[in-house]
């Protein structure tokens, strides 16, 4: 796995990787805010292949928009990331999907788990995006999206601090399986 924008602070040991972001970090683009912010932390690797890519994160949030989670990039214009966003206080399940401009979708995590565990599945164009639901054992489906089909993806995990000072991220149990 490779760094883009690699963090001045982060460790791996065994199956965890903890990382402190960077103050004014960010993967965005124009929708609503009119700027273009490509300064995440992005650890991947790249495949050709469809895809399971599975892991736990968790946080310490504080500032608006901190986040951590999943992503799957094309290239600067055409990118996915999805996992936990801190917005007024509260921990959203989240999901940026970029075609040129980024969109936005979110839903509260209530009662926030100590660990989110994700699932995002490529098949083909198709992107399939879960989380671990507790309730029913298993993973739910919550967002379908769509990304070009080039011939390599980067997947791997990501996180950032687009208004904040930073904060400690938490990876756990990473793994991509080629399908």
């Amino acid at each position: 796995m490779q760094w883009f924008n690699e963090p001045a602070q982060w460790s791996q040991a065994g199956n965890q990787i903890n990382v402190t972001t960077a103050p004014k970090t960010d993967f965005w683009r124009i929708t609503h805010y009119g700027f273009i912010r490509d300064s995440g932390h992005f650890f991947f690797e790249t495949t050709a292949s469809d895809f399971i890519a599975e892991v736990k994160i968790r946080g310490q949030y504080q500032d608006l928009y901190d986040q951590t989670g999943l992503m799957i990039r094309a290239d600067e214009k055409h990118w996915i990331k999805t996992g936990i966003e801190y917005v007024e206080g509260v921990q959203n399940l989240s999901a940026v999907v970029t075609h040129d401009y980024s969109d936005w979708s979110m839903t509260p995590l209530t009662d926030p788990p100590a660990f989110l565990q994700l699932r995002v599945e490529r098949r083909k164009e198709a992107i399939h995006l879960a989380y671990w639901n507790n309730a029913v054992s298993g993973y739910t489906p919550f967002r379908l999206a769509y990304l070009a089909h080039p011939s390599e993806l980067q997947v791997g995990i990501m996180c950032a601090s687009p208004e904040g000072n930073g904060f400690e991220a938490t990876f756990e149990d990473y793994r991509l399986t080629l399908i």
